[in-house]
């Protein structure tokens, strides 16, 4: 998975990630037909959940449908996505769009879906516009070049303007111990350790030094993910691509990231780690960050977004997170702002089950028009945002407060940000009338922090959380875009391979890390014969020939 997929996070996180790219040009529309008096509802299936779903019957979607006649009979996975997709796929009986992450290959490989260059180059003008010259980073393979999904992960020309992790401290620690320089591993367990010492319980509850999320896939983003990040590696998934060579190697085996979990297996051993850390629920997880007791995360935001957002509403900003560049020693760099160029890669398709397949790349279409964008983006005119006097697209102040300290509410409410469902464009694009299509722009950032995050970032000498981290020109732009991205034939043995290293990764990294200091090499080594007994090498070589087919399919 990937951290930036799982990054803004839980609403449709399978439909709301962005990805990198920079420009100043206009995102001029190009709307095609509507019929807003013929109603329609389209069936779909999103393989991440949305708390904030409101069956479209919040400001934004109740407008979509206004101006579209469109509606939306959305289910969202529970669990394991896969297992949801894979049923799909078997039974023939698929929704009129689907949304399936990197599961995509099951419903190609049942021929359930339709391809979609035919219907964007006759009735898309806004997606085939944005796409441009990119058009061939849709395609599916090399040896299938079809157009099966639009991209809803990764934006166009996005220009990210703030981080939101991996390693998270709440901002009473900092201030309490007068804003400590925060930059390895050792300084993260220092800053935790001594604020603990210090406040023993908060609220009358037992105060959790550094929690993380080992339940299912999340383990991914809050456990395993950040040892190629502190040790310089780029979100590449469970591989590690050399950037000269291309060569995959499966990160777990770069002797660096052993040497991470061995600072995790240190901070279990000094009592600094949650213990509950490889057993509790997700829904666990966030209740212990809304009591405002765990003072450390190693994860995305946008994973632990709903716990903070409880934070917020209860008035206590103080307990919420910064984003700290965390590596394990200075000599490395998080890439975490490095350009992949655009993805194309996870989306939204329509499978041959749709009663109206033109009527849907319509829709499509529209939500990616400069109008759609908007509303999806900033809500509805006059009552989330309006212009100033010179023309600027700004939030009222009542409005904005709601936004940062009643957030969960006030997503279901409006729909914003709920409708990520097709082609947009990023933060740092402005539309015809020269405003920020996005509300992630430099100003309004700085405007949706609380009072608490100003003060910290003042004192590290910053004015947003980007500061603190090393920024996209210090890397070269990848070729391969993201190889978490890249999809591996259902039948290659490589996917079986691939899931028999997850059990073990699942199983053996928990190991490592709760066992005694002395035994920690032991039970590594083991990990490492595990992998060696699944043909780890044989895999690399795999996925080797992936990863040059993608350089190859783009360079084209």
């Amino acid at each position: 998975m990937v951290w930036k997929k799982r990054r803004e996070f839980a609403l449709l996180s399978a439909v709301f990630l962005l990805v990198a790219g920079c420009t100043n040009d206009k995102a001029d529309d190009a709307t095609g037909e509507l019929d807003p008096d013929n109603p329609i509802t389209f069936s779909a299936f999103f393989a991440d959940p949305n708390p904030a779903w409101n069956k479209m019957e919040d400001d934004v979607g109740q407008a979509i449908t206004k101006r579209t006649g469109v509606k939306l009979n959305a289910e969202f996975a529970v669990g394991n996505p896969d297992e949801k997709i894979a049923l799909i796929a078997a039974s023939g009986d698929y929704p009129d769009l689907i949304s399936p992450k990197g599961a995509a290959e099951l419903l190609v490989d049942s021929n359930a879906m339709v391809d979609l260059e035919p219907l964007i180059e006759k009735h898309a003008p806004n997606i085939k516009k944005m796409i441009g010259d990119d058009m061939g980073r849709l395609r599916y393979s090399n040896d299938d070049p079809s157009i099966y999904f639009i991209p809803t992960i990764n934006t166009v020309e996005h220009t990210p303007f703030d981080a939101e992790g991996t390693f998270n401290l709440q901002h009473a620690v900092v201030k309490e111990l007068g804003y400590p320089e925060i930059r390895t591993v050792k300084d993260f367990e220092n800053a935790i350790k001594k604020y603990m010492e210090k406040h023993p319980t908060i609220n009358g509850q037992k105060t959790i030094g550094l929690s993380l999320l080992g339940d299912d896939w999340r383990f991914l983003i809050s456990v395993s993910n950040p040892g190629f990040k502190t040790t310089g590696g780029s979100d590449d998934g469970e591989f590690y691509i050399d950037p000269q060579t291309y060569e995959a190697t499966l990160h777990y085996r770069r002797p660096e990231e052993k040497e991470y979990f061995r600072w995790l297996n240190h901070m279990n051993d000094i009592g600094l780690l949650d213990p509950e850390s490889f057993v509790q629920s997700y829904d666990q997880y966030k209740s212990k960050i809304a009591s405002g007791r765990v003072l450390a995360l190693i994860d995305a935001q946008w994973q632990y977004q709903d716990g903070e957002k409880a934070l917020k509403k209860a008035g206590k900003q103080e307990r919420t997170y910064g984003h700290y560049h965390v590596t394990l020693s200075e000599k490395y760099k998080d890439p975490a702002f490095q350009d992949n160029g655009f993805l194309g890669g996870w989306g939204i398709g329509i499978t041959k089950s749709c009663k109206d397949p033109v009527r849907a790349i319509k829709f499509l279409d529209w939500m990616a028009s400069e109008e759609g964008q908007i509303l999806n983006y900033w809500g509805v005119e006059g009552k989330h945002y309006e212009y100033d006097e010179d023309g600027k697209r700004v939030i009222p102040k009542e409005v904005q407060e709601r936004r940062n300290n009643d957030a969960a509410n006030f997503d279901r409410e409006s729909g914003i940000g709920s409708y990520h469902i097709s082609l947009r464009y990023g933060d740092g694009v402005k539309d015809s009338t020269d405003n920020y299509i996005t509300t992630k722009h430099p100003d309004q950032i700085v405007n949706d922090y609380s009072d608490i995050e100003k003060e910290v970032l003042a004192a590290y000498g910053a004015k947003t959380w980007k500061d603190l981290f090393p920024q996209a020109d210090e890397f070269p732009v990848k070729p391969w875009g993201a190889a978490w991205d890249i999809s591996i034939p259902n039948e290659s043995k490589l996917k079986v391979q691939e899931q028999r290293a997850k059990d073990i990764v699942y199983k053996r990294i928990p190991e490592a890390i709760l066992a005694d200091p002395d035994n920690f090499d032991k039970v590594w080594d083991q990990f490492m014969k595990d992998l060696d007994k699944i043909g780890v090498e044989e895999m690399e070589a795999e996925y080797t020939k992936l990863v040059k087919q993608r350089v190859k399919l783009w360079s084209e």
